[in-house]
């Protein structure tokens, strides 16, 4: 069977993107991992399908892990698959798009897009979060922006060892049963928060993680992040039950188009 896929980074988070609006590829966990490894494969952090909407969605989202897993939501994916429905003529190519994700309804923005560099700028809505719903646990805290993240600050976080304390923290039992995805903060002079993200599934550091920094955004009130593939801007609205209108701006790119081939 022969794929055509486009080729997307959000802030050096990448993705594999499929369109399966006419033919879902039914691709399992192992066909997945395969087209992920960065040995092997094409390469990514994870891959997405984007299947036809509905009367109220413009389109459905579908995301898994580069172990081939699926996984809830993904933010920097969600910035991309936006791009990849204006470029595909989802509703005509609009740049104002709404979809459904399996952690709910979401609504993407194109910023801008330069056709010609293959790079814009896209803000993604993310779904509110309950206070009640974040607990301080081990020396951070947990919530849930889509996906579980821990958040928790440390000092000279350019000399982390981020994958080691990421890969012990991500399993431990307080973080749940199915682990969280680990973020290590740490402020910096010119007033940015400095954010770097193991992400289970991934089982790795990531560039960048969109509802990583949106999480880490929330538990200490900075807006402007910054991430070894980027930086972002989170706007939210803090109400005393939630925080609620949370918005998520960063960089996205089209990498490259290709064909792969899945031999069945």
């Amino acid at each position: 069977m022969e794929l055509y896929f486009y080729k997307f980074d959000g802030a050096g988070n990448d993705f594999v993107l499929l369109d399966a609006r006419h033919a879902d590829p039914l691709l399992s966990v192992e066909e997945i991992a395969h087209i992920c490894h960065r040995r092997f494969g094409v390469g990514a952090d994870g891959l997405m399908t984007l299947h036809e909407g509905s009367a109220d969605y413009d389109f459905e989202m579908r995301y898994y892990n580069s172990d081939g897993h699926t996984a809830t939501m993904c933010g920097n994916g969600g910035r991309c698959i936006a791009v990849f429905a204006h470029l595909l003529g989802v509703r005509g190519g609009a740049k104002k798009l709404r979809f459904q994700a399996p952690d709910g309804p979401h609504e993407a923005e194109i910023l801008s897009w330069d056709p010609l560099a293959r790079r814009g700028v896209v803000c993604l809505g993310l779904k509110d979060v309950p206070k009640a719903s974040m607990r301080q646990v081990l020396q951070g805290t947990l919530l849930d922006t889509g996906v579980p993240h821990y958040v928790q600050q440390v000092k000279d976080l350019d000399c982390y060892d981020l994958v080691g304390e990421g890969r012990r923290i991500r399993h431990l039992p307080q973080l749940g049963t199915a682990g969280a995805n680990v973020n290590f903060v740490e402020p910096l002079p010119d007033g940015k928060l400095h954010v770097r993200t193991y992400e289970r599934g991934v089982e790795d550091e990531t560039w960048s993680c969109g509802t990583g920094v949106t999480a880490c955004a929330l538990v200490t009130g900075y807006n402007h992040i910054h991430t070894s593939g980027g930086d972002f801007h989170i706007t939210f609205d803090d109400t005393p039950a939630a925080y609620t209108h949370v918005r998520l701006t960063g960089p996205v790119a089209l990498n490259f188009i290709g064909t792969l081939t899945i031999n069945r």
